[in-house]
């Protein structure tokens, strides 16, 4: 008896969280615009268009409950900056919890006000491609795959 209620509380538990399945998060292709940034997007989950990528080309997402989005865009990088010196002009907040930087991308991200923000950027012709995440750091771990497939298939 206890086991079968074991098993229904963590199907129950592993059942809410984002990354629990991924046929049911509708994954769909987000393009910025012809030959620009793309990546995954998980519909079920950011279901809510919250409007224009705030720089450069692209657009904004947000869950229904408003306590995560996603933004993908291109941000025009004419000086053709390597990511690491992109970075660096950005200006990025201090207390960067992880930071990845190659030739190619950079990835950080941190935490603030109970959400954690995650941001990463590939090197592209005259743009970094860009994808950010903000979501609660409470869920980190029922974010982790979401996180990662988004930012794996970001082009």
């Amino acid at each position: 008896m206890w086991r079968t209620a074991l098993a229904l509380t963590t199907f129950a538990l592993l059942a809410a969280t984002p990354a629990a399945a991924q046929a049911p998060l509708d994954w769909q292709r987000y393009n910025v615009a012809a030959n620009s940034a793309a990546a995954d997007v998980p519909r079920a989950i950011f279901s809510e268009d919250a409007g224009p990528a705030t720089d450069g080309a692209g657009r904004r997402f947000a869950s229904a409950d408003g306590r995560a989005d996603l933004t993908v865009q291109a941000i025009p990088n004419e000086r053709g900056l390597s990511p690491s010196a992109f970075l660096a002009a950005r200006n990025p907040p201090s207390g960067i919890i992880y930071r990845r930087v190659t030739p190619r991308f950079f990835v950080v991200s941190s935490v603030r006000d109970g959400r954690i923000w995650y941001n990463r950027c590939n090197r592209a012709a005259g743009a970094m491609h860009c994808v950010l995440m903000n979501y609660p750091a409470s869920e980190k771990r029922k974010w982790d795959a979401v996180v990662t497939r988004v930012s794996r298939s970001l082009r």
